[in-house]
Order: C-alpha cells, then sequence, then structure tokens
C-alpha cells in the first residue's frame, strides 16, 4: 500500500485527483492539505512514503513546504504537480532532490505509473517535462567524450538518447518492444553506472557526449 498527501489550495483539484485514486487498492490517499503548513501538521500522524504537492498555496507555498519535509521527514518521497513548466523551477526541484515533477495536464494513467514507480525507489519525469528541461540548453563542448560511456551497453546509450529527446518510458517501450518497467531498469542503471541522480544529469551527460544534437 503506497500512502500519500495531496497538497493543494484547489478544492477542486484535490476532488479530481482523489476521484481517480479511489479506485486503486494499491494507492491511498491519508489526508489532503491545503497549504504547507497543513502538510507539516498532518504529516506526523500517518506513515507517509509519498507527497503530492502543489507549488502555489497560502500561507507556505510548496517550495517551502518541500525545504521544511526534506529536512524533517527525509524519507517522504516528494513529487511536484504544477501547472509551472519554466526550465529553471524544474531543475532547480530536480536538484533539490524531488522524485518527480509533473504538470496538471498529466493522465490518470500515467498519474497512477508515476506514482507507483516513484514508491518503488525511481524517479519519474514525464516528457513534457523532460522537454522544458531541453528548452535553450546551453552545452559546453568536451573535446573527447567521457570515457565512461565505454560502461554503457547500447541498449543503455539508445535508452539515454531517447529519454534525452523527451520520450516517454512508455514510448521507448513501445519504439524498443519491451516493457515500461524494463526501461525503468535501464534508467536506474544508466544513472548508477554514469553517478547521476536525476533525468537532469541524464539529459546534460547526453548533450555534452553528443548523443542528441
Amino acid at each position: 500500500m503506497i500512502n500519500l498527501i495531496l497538497a493543494d489550495d484547489h478544492q477542486l483539484i484535490i476532488d479530481g485527483i482523489s476521484n481517480l485514486l479511489e479506485n486503486e487498492v494499491a494507492i491511498n490517499i491519508v489526508a489532503t492539505c491545503n497549504n504547507g503548513n497543513e502538510v507539516l501538521e498532518q504529516l506526523p500522524n500517518h506513515r507517509v512514503d509519498l507527497l503530492l504537492l502543489d507549488l502555489d498555496m497560502p500561507e507556505m507555498n510548496g517550495l517551502q513546504c518541500a525545504e521544511e519535509v526534506q529536512q524533517r521527514f527525509p524519507n517522504v518521497k516528494i513529487v511536484i504537480l504544477t501547472m509551472h513548466q519554466e526550465k529553471a523551477l524544474i531543475e532547480k526541484f530536480i536538484e533539490f532532490g524531488v522524485k518527480g515533477y509533473f504538470l496538471k495536464t498529466i493522465s490518470k494513467d500515467e498519474l497512477i505509473h508515476a506514482i507507483k514507480t516513484i514508491a518503488n525507489g525511481s524517479e519519474y519525469f514525464p516528457a513534457d517535462v523532460t522537454k522544458a528541461l531541453l528548452k535553450k540548453q546551453v552545452i559546453v563542448p568536451n573535446i573527447t567524450q567521457s570515457p565512461l560511456l565505454s560502461v554503457l551497453t547500447e541498449r543503455e546509450i539508445e535508452i539515454m538518447r531517447l529519454v534525452s529527446q523527451g520520450f516517454s518510458n512508455k514510448e521507448i517501450a513501445e519504439k524498443l518492444f519491451i516493457s515500461p518497467r524494463t526501461v525503468d531498469t535501464h534508467r536506474t542503471n544508466i544513472m548508477r553506472k554514469l553517478d547521476l541522480h536525476n533525468v537532469a544529469g541524464m539529459v546534460r551527460f547526453a548533450f555534452q557526449n553528443k548523443l542528441v544534437e
């Protein structure tokens, strides 16, 4: 069972997501909150695996809340759910350590898949977020490719190239005739081998080593 807290200052959003998830037996919404202060009040009262967090909230916004949760409840996985897709903001949260960043246009099926993926220990950044990261990408050209490329298999390089082009796990799975779970496994192995900690690092590595143009 994945226990999560949903925080958004619009009750319509809370009700809508709650309705989407109500028939998912593996996902349990233990509390809903309208601002960051309520999140911090609720967290000690429940065993929480994942916090689905809006950015624009009164009293304590999503960024302030995420910082507090990271310090006081480090085992809670933080996922941002917002309408903001500015590259700098996404990068800030990725570097900060959030496990996912979703736009509110995300589909029901992808949201459920993403929650389960993150609860199982991986990160999840949908294709629209990855594409936002690619905008105005500034690359420092390398004279030679990194020797770390030699530790990757051809399939891992192929998957890193597709991730960096903005394809979702589902789209990559369809292109390569493998399962999304297999794509997740390859992504995890790529980051482990290259000592990367988020999708932004993977995208940067791919561009710097001219795996994508």
